[in-house]
């Protein structure tokens, strides 16, 4: 081969090799975003269990209801299931049907992985935004609040969560989709 050749072949080699590590490092990043979004979001399952806690002992012990409290607790419940999914999703804990998956190879689970993510996450993704983005602007147009008269006033922030839920399950799916692109493009021995 000639010195020209080896040097392109060379260059070439680095720029992938440069182009794997930046996409490796964009989808280390989505993970740490997500991550921490999650741990987040477990506080408010704390919150849940002792603002329900809270409505149990003031209406059976002390006769007093509070309406606050209650949509509290569904806006925290809402909170930790909204942003706690793609968490969720990253750490691979929502269900699947798993027939061969587990015991499948890494390269076999790198398809299905970047297929699921391409052919049913991104549309999912895709459509949720779609129609809740205008759902969400209307509602913080008129700053939304409870219905109930001595309810929370901030129901344009519960109904944020469902685009920040979308976004947060996109990213994460992106980031599922590039390690999955990675491990097919390298050399069969290397992602045996």
């Amino acid at each position: 081969m000639a010195p020209a050749a080896q040097e392109t072949t060379r260059t070439r080699s680095r720029g992938t090799r440069n182009m794997r590590s930046t996409l490796a490092y964009i989808a280390a990043g989505i993970d740490r975003l997500t991550a921490s979004v999650g741990r987040i979001a477990t506080w408010c399952c704390l919150y849940l269990v002792l603002a329900e806690f809270a409505v149990v002992v003031l209406r059976y012990a002390f006769g007093l209801g509070s309406i606050r409290l209650q949509e509290s607790a569904f806006y925290a419940h809402a909170g930790l299931f909204m942003l706690a999914a793609a968490w969720t999703l990253q750490t691979d804990g929502h269900v699947r049907v798993d027939v061969f998956y587990r015991e499948a190879r890494p390269r076999t689970r790198a398809i299905i992985d970047l297929l699921g993510a391409l052919l049913f996450l991104v549309p999912f993704v895709v459509v949720l935004l779609a129609l809740s983005v205008p759902y969400v602007a209307r509602s913080w147009a008129i700053l939304e609040g409870s219905r109930e008269t001595s309810g929370l006033p901030f129901v344009y922030l519960l109904k944020a969560l469902i685009p920040a839920f979308a976004f947060l399950l996109g990213l994460q799916g992106l980031a599922q989709a590039i390690r999955a692109a990675l491990t097919l493009a390298a050399p069969r021995e290397a992602s045996r």
